[in-house]
Order: C-alpha cells, then sequence, then structure tokens
C-alpha cells in the first residue's frame, strides 16, 4: 500500500531570525522530516531542488525579499583542478582516508571543538554540546559516511585526525553535509579546499557526476571558496547551470 502522506511530505516554516551570513537581514526556512522507507528517495529529489539535509530534515531558505542563497554542486566529469588545486592535492596525497560508519567518535568530536573555535566562534553550532554532535553524526535516515583524513599511522595504529567530513551517498553523487579540521596546523594548510577536491576526485573515478557543496552567497566572503570550483553548477530560476 502507498503511503500517500509521506510520498506528499508535509512542509513546514521556521519563524524569522537574524540571517548569521548577511548582517541586518532575517531568515526563514522551509523544511520537512526524512523518515520511512523512502527517505533515501526523497532526500535525494528534494536535494536536486535546492534542499540540505540536517540529521532527519530537509530544509531550504525560504526568505522574504531574499535569494542571495544559491545551491551549487560541482560536475565531476568537467572539473579541472587549477594549478593551486593540483599543488594542494600533492601537498596532502599522504593522507590515508576512510569512509567510516556514522558513528561519532571523541576523537571527531575534539577536532570538531578545535575547529569551531577558530573558525566560528560565536556561530550557532559554538554552543553544541557532546550529545549535539552525537546526533548530527548518528541521526541520518539516508545512506551516510563520515570521511576521515588521518596522517599515515605507525606499527598498524590509526594515525593523528585532521580532517572529517559528513557525507551522504547518492544516486548522483556526493553531498557533502558537513566538514571541519585542524584550522591551526601549518603541516596541513587549506584542509578544507582539499576535502572538496578529493571528493571531487573520488566521485569522479566512480562515474558520480556530481558533488554537491550547499549554498553559496555572492555577498558572503566565507562563502566566496565555493566558486573557485569550476566549473560549479548553480541552482538558478529551478534549473541548474554554470555560475
Amino acid at each position: 500500500m502507498t503511503d500517500q502522506s509521506y510520498r506528499f511530505p508535509r512542509f513546514f516554516v521556521t519563524a524569522p531570525s537574524p540571517c548569521p551570513y548577511l548582517p541586518g537581514r532575517t531568515e526563514r526556512k522551509v523544511f520537512a522530516e526524512l523518515k520511512g522507507d523512502d527517505a533515501q528517495a526523497m532526500a535525494e529529489a528534494l536535494g536536486r531542488i535546492g534542499f540540505r539535509r540536517s540529521q532527519n530534515v530537509v530544509y531550504r531558505p525560504s526568505c522574504d525579499g531574499c535569494q542571495a542563497c544559491v545551491s551549487v554542486r560541482v560536475p565531476t566529469a568537467r572539473f579541472v583542478p587549477g594549478r593551486s588545486q593540483r599543488k594542494l592535492l600533492a601537498r596532502h596525497a599522504d593522507l590515508e582516508v576512510h569512509a567510516c560508519e556514522p558513528w561519532a567518535t571523541d576523537e571527531q568530536w575534539q577536532l570538531l571543538r578545535q575547529y569551531l573555535a577558530v573558525r566560528h566562534p560565536g556561530g550557532g553550532m559554538a554552543a553544541m554540546d557532546v550529545h549535539d554532535f552525537a546526533d548530527m553524526i548518528e541521526q541520518s535516515p539516508v545512506d551516510t559516511v563520515v570521511v576521515e583524513y588521518r596522517e599515515p599511522g605507525e606499527d598498524g595504529k590509526l594515525g593523528r585526525l585532521v580532517g572529517c567530513c559528513l557525507t551522504d551517498k547518492q544516486s548522483d553523487g556526493l553531498s557533502m553535509i558537513y566538514s571541519f579540521y585542524d584550522p591551526q596546523s601549518a603541516e596541513r594548510p587549506g584542509m578544507g579546499n582539499f576535502i572538496i577536491l578529493d571528493h571531487v576526485v573520488r566521485a569522479a573515478r566512480a562515474g558520480m557526476p556530481h558533488v554537491y557543496l550547499g549554498y553559496w552567497i555572492e555577498a558572503c566572503d566565507r562563502m566566496a571558496y565555493k566558486a573557485k570550483f569550476r566549473p560549479i553548477e548553480a541552482l538558478i530560476g529551478g534549473l541548474w547551470r554554470d555560475l
């Protein structure tokens, strides 16, 4: 029997709140719950029209008079790394990459705390505790992995964890939900960009056509790095177009 109430999920809208990206503006989100046997298909379908996943919810900005948040993705077959990106790939080529089950560890939690303290000390995630972190990692109704980036280990032991990315595996590619890394390591500069590059390279090798990067905001300096991955497609007017 088909559950029509699930096939056509109920959408809700959040109350207006201060925009975390553009000062002086407010944001609202439209969201729906992911549940049931069709959660994966629903997440993918909504992802193609600009929704993002957070735990068991998918959301999209729905702000009055503002369309600054633009969904972007990298077409892996057409992506060619630039000179600086090739250097970055070579610099961190020694890292060991593991796609792990979505189970939160204390090592990941400590790395996230370092990252937030330096990069987003006043952000909404700064107040997270270890239980919030476990929920972020483990509450996923879709095919999710935690991609760990580690320095080479010795004597069969795992090396130092220097980067992580919570990643959803989709039929049309990878969706990077949230990445974090050691923000102060002099030996590992550019880890955020490297993690994206590594996802794009691996997706291309696996024949996956896209890597979804979330939202890009032209007027927000914190989002500028996403536009460096060319060509990049943006969801504009309901169609994916080259940015």
